[in-house]
């Protein structure tokens, strides 16, 4: 059984409720030398962060910190899934860019719709887990940008993972947060 908010899951994905952000333009000379002291910036964060109090790194240079786990003995959703998640993401600054938490609505999407780190990280995670999650230039959007997102930006998410389900076709609900 698929529960409602799996039903309209590719209808919500291809409206781009996933995060999904417009490009800007500033200009190539403008753009490139911030993508050059970005580029430094996210050498010297990630390298400072991976020594911060409970962080952790996956061999890709993605970092997270978990801030809540889920029950035991869930199972992490594989690259063909969908999932339901709720997330903020920020820049180091602080500066907010996308966050379903403000709008009161989680995401769904399979693990192929979204940022590479994100794809990575999901599969390590368990419903009811929250970690926030700390991306790597390359492993988010990289020397381009995206929308708010200057090149070369880590990108800081709170991720939670609320629910897993395998992608239609399969229609069993492989686990909840919620039971």
């Amino acid at each position: 059984m698929i529960f409602g908010w799996a039903k309209g899951a590719a209808a919500t994905a291809a409206l781009g409720l996933v995060i999904t952000l417009a490009a800007c333009d500033r200009g190539p000379a403008a753009g490139a030398a911030d993508a050059e002291a970005n580029a430094k910036a996210a050498g010297f964060f990630m390298t400072s962060n991976a020594r911060a109090e409970g962080v952790q790194s996956l061999p890709s240079g993605v970092q997270y910190k978990v801030i809540q786990s889920g029950p035991a003995g869930g199972e992490s959703p594989d690259s063909n899934d969908l999932v339901r998640v709720d997330y903020e993401g920020t820049l180091t600054d602080g500066t907010v860019f996308d966050s379903s938490f403000q709008r009161g609505t989680p995401a769904v999407f399979t693990l192929d719709q979204v940022v590479s780190g994100w794809t990575e990280v999901l599969q390590h995670m368990k419903p009811g887990d929250e970690w926030i999650v700390y991306l790597p230039p390359e492993k988010g959007y990289g020397e381009h940008g995206q929308g708010p997102i200057p090149p070369n930006s880590v990108l800081v998410f709170r991720l939670k993972l609320i629910e897993i389900a395998r992608t239609p076709g399969g229609g069993r609900v492989v686990a909840s947060a919620n039971g």
